[in-house]
């Protein structure tokens, strides 16, 4: 299986009106206000603990580590986004604070190259003794793979090393004979190992990912049993019994149908796998992949791309369980889809792997952050009442508006990192060719040995379907470029050089031959607004409509359309109307469509119950993209509407 290669971000500048409204916020504002926000200076946001935890580590303070186990990472995923960052807007300030943070984590290192504040400072004789709760393991995965990218973008390798001494530790120790089966708890740590050995060429790092993927779900079960060692020490006092499919550890990977447990920890293993099948030509590691990645977008998939349908255990449950009120949803677990399609569409080429990480990113992915870029969901319904997001209750994981911070707070710095990476989905490259994956204004730019080709990109979208390409070239040899036809582009034409043509098509790409010296293509199609209806084993959709347009997912808000959304009736016999609106929402397509809705008046609103029915009224709806929701009034919002 021959693998496509991400594009160098630093031969990327992306300048997109769509994007920008995030993209744009990652040095001004998101990077900042998260250095302060780890280092507990966000008025009124629940504290991070995570620079005092190293400094505690390290020596330079008294104290104890604070927060959850699993703290360090934030610190991670952030240095990893300052890394992408500084591939296409150098800042020598923001370098420098990054260097020092790098600093501090090596003075916190151990002897042998052992890193995790928690275990340094509470628990050292404890360390690798709880593998299911104790997150070790997917702190190492984070950390090297922030090392990765800052030495790829920097080429300063003081924390590559710091960390290569780290995954030469845990490969020693993950084959001696009392951890000869051992697996993480928490998958990620296989992501970074794979990442290393890519970046220094060692296959060791490479095979020590393969034999935790290898490992898992075979007996004796590890997680299952690792409690009886006397030495294994209980961080979560959980009451509750460990599920071998919480942790995706209840079959052998390669025998896994269905995607199961905490979706996070299932998205970045299949991550993993996904690497690790292209890497050992493993045809049956990437049939599972193949299988699990069906069964999520078939069955088990939001339409906005969210995936983990219950709040226990931020979890998968079963083929077509999607309430739209309680479900989990986390930002993160959007994140390892996108992340899990794009290693997909790497090695099979095909433009389907796309249309779901687009999804993924334009909706729920971004629906996790304000458009300020300075508070936060966790957690991403498709429905909310605000009345009822109670603490205590089934609905205390709802929030009716974005936080500040979390206890938990994986998800902030997950964004980061993937805004500041949005050009690693944008293109792919291989041997001289490119692939274009995503519809995103900028310029990027292809180095070969007789020459450079140049691609700029100018595009409206996801609000216009048209997109000029000006293709640039000063080598004679000739270079194949792949064009991603998304599924819901309708009459799709290309020009070339204002000339009609119908290229090769395969698998979602249109294929296009040549040396490309000065060349315009253009690609026009159409993707109107349009009414989208649920499986009818989606018992929560039932009776109910969404309305798509593009890859964008749209929403009524309580501030458009007021209260008791539950009430509305959409006609879906009336034509939907587009109207772009530049002063809202820094300039969006709204939908307007027609319905009615219970009349305020109605005898039901006098008692709780009656036999009289309700009397409707005509009402006017207008919708705005799910992304965008709750950045203006707190109110109601719904994705699914009765028709």
């Amino acid at each position: 299986m021959e693998k496509l290669e991400l594009f160098p971000l630093k031969n990327t500048r992306l300048d997109d009106p769509f994007w920008n409204k995030y993209t744009h916020l990652v040095t001004k504002q998101i990077i900042p206000y998260q250095w302060e926000a780890l280092n507990d200076r966000v008025s009124g946001a629940e504290p991070s603990h995570c620079i005092s935890n190293f400094e505690v580590a390290a020596d330079l303070k008294k104290g104890t580590f604070e927060g959850a186990v699993f703290q360090d990472t934030d610190v991670a995923k952030w240095l990893e986004a300052v890394a992408y960052s500084l591939s296409y807007e150098p800042d020598s300030a923001l370098e420098e604070n990054a260097d020092e943070v790098i600093d501090l984590i090596g003075k916190a290192q151990q002897p042998d190259g052992y890193i995790n504040t928690y275990f340094t400072i509470l628990a050292p004789e404890h360390r690798w003794k709880n593998l299911r709760e104790g997150h070790e393991l997917y702190t190492a995965g984070h950390l090297l793979e922030a090392a990765v990218a800052y030495y790829k973008i920097t080429g300063k390798d003081k924390f590559l090393n710091i960390m290569r001494k780290f995954a030469d530790l845990i490969c020693e120790v993950f084959h001696t004979k009392e951890y000869e089966r051992a697996v993480p708890g928490h998958q990620e740590i296989e992501i970074g190992l794979i990442k290393l050995s890519e970046v220094t060429g060692d296959r060791k790092y490479m095979d020590m990912a393969k034999d935790f993927i290898d490992r898992r779900g075979t007996e004796p079960n590890y997680l299952v049993t690792e409690h009886m060692n006397p030495l294994w020490i209980d961080i979560f006092k959980d009451r509750n019994p460990f599920l071998p499919e919480y942790s995706q550890c209840h079959k052998p990977v390669r025998k896994q149908d269905t995607a199961e447990g905490h979706s996070v920890r299932a998205t970045y293993m299949y991550c993993a796998m996904a690497d690790l099948a292209a890497a050992y030509d493993d045809k049956e590691l990437f049939a599972a992949c193949e299988r699990l990645w069906n069964n999520i977008v078939e069955k088990r998939m939001y339409i906005t791309g969210g995936i983990g349908s219950s709040g226990a255990y931020e979890r998968f449950t079963t083929d077509y369980d999607l309430p739209n009120d309680s479900g989990y949803c986390e930002t993160c677990a959007s994140i390892g889809l996108a992340l899990f399609s794009r290693r997909m569409a790497q090695i099979t080429r095909n433009g389907k792997y796309i249309d779901t990480m687009e999804r993924a990113l334009y909706n729920t992915v971004l629906a996790g952050i304000a458009m300020d870029g300075k508070s936060f969901f966790y957690v991403n319904p498709l429905e909310v009442w605000p009345g009822n997001c109670l603490d205590h209750t089934s609905m205390e994981h709802v929030k009716p508006v974005r936080q500040k911070w979390f206890g938990v707070a994986c998800c902030p710095p997950n964004i980061a990192r993937t805004l500041a990476s949005l050009g690693e989905y944008v293109y792919f490259q291989k041997d001289g060719n490119l692939w274009i994956n995503m519809f995103v204004s900028g310029q990027t730019s292809l180095s070969f040995e007789d020459g450079t080709m140049t691609i700029v990109q100018d595009t409206r979208f996801p609000f216009e379907g048209k997109v000029n390409l000006h293709i640039t070239a000063d080598r004679s040899s000739s270079s194949s470029i792949a064009l991603h036809i998304p599924g819901y582009a309708r009459n799709y034409k290309i020009t070339v050089d204002s000339k009609d043509i119908q290229p090769e098509i395969e698998d979602g790409y249109a294929y296009f031959e040549g040396c490309f010296s000065d060349t315009e293509i253009t690609v026009t199609f159409d993707m109107p607004a349009h009414f989208t209806y649920a499986n009818p084993n989606v018992r929560a959709d039932a009776g109910k409509v969404a309305i798509e347009k593009g890859p964008l997912v749209y929403c009524l808000e309580e501030i458009d359309n007021g209260r008791r959304l539950a009430n509305i009736y959409i006609d879906t016999n009336a034509p939907l109307q587009e109207q772009y609106d530049d002063h809202l929402l820094g300039g969006t397509c709204t939908i307007l469509a027609k319905g009615r809705r219970t009349s305020e008046g109605s005898g039901n609103d006098q008692s709780l119950y009656s036999g009289k029915p309700p009397s409707f009224e005509d009402t006017d709806l207008m919708f705005i993209p799910y992304c965008y929701w709750n950045n203006r009034t707190p109110g109601e919002m719904s994705v699914w509407v009765k028709y």
